[in-house]
């Protein structure tokens, strides 16, 4: 069973809560001759009355990460608390949910403060908004103040000491935090014969999600039947994600964005994740890609970094290269940020508003095939095998069509055997330069030509596309490698 300890800094601070057998004072917990727990599961709740910098507060949680057990709040988030150019950062990605939320709130008010209790607000309208910003600054109390002028911003953010919540607010901090380590509290009621419990992070929202319903279920079902308990989690699951053995991710991922910073909890954590951070970084930038590839001797397009977009840049390309000619901005997915240009004066347009975007874009000689490549690779062993065919009557597998809509091509899922030896070889000399993750190698051939067009970190498995081959066992094989890996974890092995 999993083991909280709460700290404060007089133990009458808690005097309004149910008995805690693990309430430590903050001189306790910092003087004790001994660590206090050395499991590394143990989850340390930090309410001390402040977390400025050289307080009992930050020692408190600056101890426990060196004890390696989880503390909220991190010191990590302690520091960007202590300043606004700091936390004001985090808040550059709720300029939506900000927008939405104070929608809902109406009337003619010009300021709104409320409070954060483990994630969760008593205030009507903005629950998905203090989720987020707990998602982005997990701490048990936060007072976060909003003002509009000609738009809603952020004024302030404070951490309100445990003695300052009074009356309903007690209740309200009590429900929270009750809610919030549920399974830390409780053992976990695991079905007969599960030996593990394996988060799986998906967005119910995404548009383009790396696995359809019926996908997500089957990789439910072939863990059920090893052992595994696959439980679907959102973002809101960050601050507990320690309580899994492993984090499965099966939504588009990107640096700036918390699929990543799952990535690296899950890693911090000790636990066994797919994709892991360094297979993030690797494969989400396509600058990045073509370099490796180039530098290891992996055959790619004829390719050029662009950064800048003058007419003796533009001219130099076309000699380079050629035309057509295909720009790429570095961290686009599903053929978005990607175009072709036909002619002078189009590579000229396209560098402009993609050198916007971004100070590098990627230049690759045009090379039209009928269909691509998808090698699926897990551990440097293939696992699947598809043929994506181009969009009709456009270049690409996905066409984005005016006003929000995508076509895409037909697939066609072929046996392992049957792929050419040689798209089979470079695809997995390319995915070895990516890890040991699950990666979705694309291909081109044309006659004995085989190029890398980029490494997935995140490949598409969706039911009746990617698995018409190996059915139900495509499944139960990436459970096998999370149960190897898992197994290996435990015994203290090399995964």
């Amino acid at each position: 069973m999993s083991q909280v300890i709460i700290l404060v800094d007089d133990p009458a601070d808690w005097a309004a809560y149910y008995p805690a057998r693990n309430l430590l004072s903050a001189r306790d917990y910092l003087q004790a001759s001994e660590p206090v727990c050395t499991d590394k599961k143990v989850q340390v709740i930090n309410l001390c009355r402040s977390y400025k910098y050289l307080s009992p507060g930050y020692y408190c949680s600056l101890l426990a990460e060196a004890r390696g057990q989880r503390v909220m709040p991190s010191v990590r988030t302690v520091n960007d608390l202590s300043y606004k150019a700091l936390y004001g950062l985090h808040f550059e990605h709720f300029e939506s949910a900000l927008d939405k939320a104070m929608k809902k709130q109406g009337g003619d008010a010009t300021k709104v403060t409320f409070n954060i209790y483990f994630g969760q607000t008593e205030q009507e309208g903005l629950a998905e908004l203090a989720r987020q910003i707990f998602d982005q600054l997990p701490c048990p109390i936060l007072r976060v103040s909003f003002r509009r002028r000609e738009r809603w911003t952020l004024e302030a953010i404070k951490t309100p000491s445990l003695k300052q919540v009074k009356g309903a607010q007690e209740d309200a901090f009590a429900r929270a935090l009750e809610q919030f380590n549920a399974r830390v509290w409780r053992s976990p009621r695991r079905r007969r014969g599960e030996r593990y419990d394996l988060a799986m992070l998906v967005n119910d929202e995404e548009a383009m999600p790396p696995s359809n319903r019926a996908a997500l279920k089957r990789f439910m079902q072939a863990g059920r039947q090893l052992g595994i308990k696959v439980e679907i989690v959102g973002r809101d699951a960050y601050a507990r994600l320690g309580e899994y053995d492993g984090l499965f991710i099966r939504e588009t991922t990107a640096i700036d964005h918390h699929t990543y910073q799952f990535a690296r909890k899950a890693e911090q954590e000790g636990m066994v994740v797919i994709d892991d951070p360094r297979s993030i970084l690797r494969c989400t930038n396509k600058i990045y890609l073509a370099e490796l590839m180039q530098a290891h001797g992996v055959p790619v397009p004829p390719t050029a970094f662009v950064f800048s977009d003058t007419a003796e840049q533009v001219d130099s390309l076309i000699g380079e290269l050629g035309l057509p000619m295909v720009l790429k901005i570095p961290d686009g997915s599903f053929s978005c940020g990607i175009s072709k240009v036909e002619d002078r004066e189009a590579l000229g347009n396209a560098l402009h508003g993609y050198l916007k975007q971004s100070a590098v874009v990627l230049a690759q000689a045009f090379m039209y095939t009928d269909y691509d490549w998808r090698i699926g690779v897990l551990n440097n062993r293939p696992l699947f095998a598809c043929q994506y065919f181009m969009s009709k009557g456009h270049w690409q597998i996905y066409h984005h069509k005016d006003g929000g809509k995508t076509a895409s091509g037909n697939a066609r899922t072929v046996p392992i055997r049957e792929v050419p030896p040689k798209v089979l070889r470079v695809a997995l000399k390319a995915a070895r330069l990516m890890g040991n993750g699950l990666y979705g190698v694309d291909l081109k051939q044309s006659g004995d030509q085989v190029v890398v067009m980029e490494v997935n970190d995140n490949p598409n498995i969706d039911a009746s596309v990617e698995d018409l081959w190996l059915g139900e066992d495509l499944y139960r094989q990436v459970m096998l490698e999370f149960l190897r890996r898992m197994e290996a974890r435990r015994l203290g092995l090399p995964l």
